[in-house]
């Protein structure tokens, strides 16, 4: 890098070369501190796919799970209204209410299901829990929705490429 910086002629003088030998170096070196990122960012991309791969197992046997469960935390949090007839009480636990209200994006902190929580809850009962106004409370929500529809889309994508790269590994 340093000799890629270095000013042609000062270069040229130095090695007793002649500039144009000087450039033809400076751009094979160029070249190959090019190629060296295109290498990194590869294998980074290659390891953020992997990692996706096994978050994506995680997250279906998860949704697999929770598939079933729903409908009794459902009944739980119907019943629980019903008896104390709060409805501006929140069903979102401390930690989701302090990562909404510390986080400049709580949106990417908060796990799956926990968005779905914020997405489910009741705006003005969020926006007195968080004591904010409604207007930001359902921007919150908003925001969490776009996350939960990105997230979603990154799983549809994981499962095309997972169904094509099944597809070319039986190809001889």
């Amino acid at each position: 890098k340093v000799l890629i910086d270095v000013p042609r002629s000062d270069l040229a003088e130095e090695l007793a070369q002649s500039q144009t030998k000087i450039q033809v170096l400076q751009d094979t070196l160029q070249q190959v501190l090019d190629r060296r990122e295109e290498e990194r960012q590869s294998r980074q991309l290659l390891e953020l796919y992997l990692e996706a791969l096994k978050k994506e197992d995680s997250i279906l046997s998860k949704v697999a799970e929770s598939e079933t469960v729903p409908r009794k935390e459902m009944d739980e949090v119907d019943t629980g209204t019903s008896s104390t007839g709060s409805s501006a009480k929140t069903v979102l636990s401390d930690q989701i209410l302090a990562a909404l209200k510390e986080k400049p994006a709580p949106e990417l902190c908060l796990d799956s299901q926990d968005l779905e929580l914020v997405l489910k809850e009741d705006t003005q009962a969020l926006a007195s829990a968080l004591r904010w106004d409604k207007q930001k409370a359902e921007a919150l929500q908003q925001a969490c929705d776009q996350e939960l529809s990105k997230r979603l889309q990154q799983v549809q994508t994981l499962h095309s490429l997972r169904s094509t790269s099944k597809g070319k590994k039986t190809l001889p």
